[in-house]
């Protein structure tokens, strides 16, 4: 499945933003949190949804409401930054997590943490800013699919052609929405032009 990108003006704008190395922690967070709830709309566009009859004060009104449920599982420690404004957009949902720590030398991501409820007909976002090489999310979503899930979007701010292309290989059911597409990887495995390490810059651990 091919990745879709955000064309708002308002996601490059941010993204702009994230990228420059003199944006601070504080703001760093705020960015965060208002690119996530564009990528987060974009990725809950086929959330089911029924007819109601609603009475206005005026008359009653055929209206559109949410039948299906949402789940959201952040990818530790970075995806913690996109958790809240799910939550906040969403009462329906229920809260994994799964903590993947890549090792510097090899970039192979190995599990610490995984606390995952009943994923089965709820619609499941896994949360990562990065999308390098595509170990860490493709891990991820086969723990989810093993806790139930069963339509996975993965939701990331920056994204390297080897992550995407790693992803439709392993799990090419997975939608992925992203706010930028970039160029590729470096020897290290680091998205360039990219934005550097996120959660360090998220939570200011330099």
């Amino acid at each position: 499945m091919a990745v879709d990108v955000l064309e708002h003006p308002l996601a490059k704008q941010l993204v702009a933003e994230l990228r420059d190395k003199l944006t601070p922690p504080e703001h760093y967070r705020r960015l965060c949190h208002k690119l996530t709830t564009l990528l987060v709309l974009e990725a809950t566009t086929a959330l089911g949804t029924t007819d109601r009859v609603v009475e206005t004060p005026l008359e009653s009104a055929r209206c559109e409401v949410l039948i299906e449920g949402l789940a959201v599982v952040p990818i530790l420690r970075a995806g913690l930054g996109m958790l809240d404004s799910v939550t906040e957009l969403f009462d329906d949902v229920k809260v994994g997590y799964i903590g993947l720590e890549r090792a510097h030398d090899t970039a192979i991501a190995h599990r610490y943490y995984c606390k995952l409820p009943d994923l089965a007909g709820r619609l499941v976002l896994c949360l990562d800013p990065m999308l390098a090489t595509g170990g860490s999310a493709s891990q991820a979503i086969s723990f989810m699919k093993v806790s139930g899930a069963e339509r996975v979007v993965m939701v990331c701010v920056i994204a390297a052609p080897e992550g995407v292309a790693r992803l439709n290989a392993d799990h090419p059911d997975v939608r992925i929405v992203t706010a930028a597409l970039d160029r590729e990887l470096d020897a290290r495995k680091y998205i360039l032009p990219g934005l550097g390490d996120f959660g360090d810059r998220l939570f200011g651990t330099f």
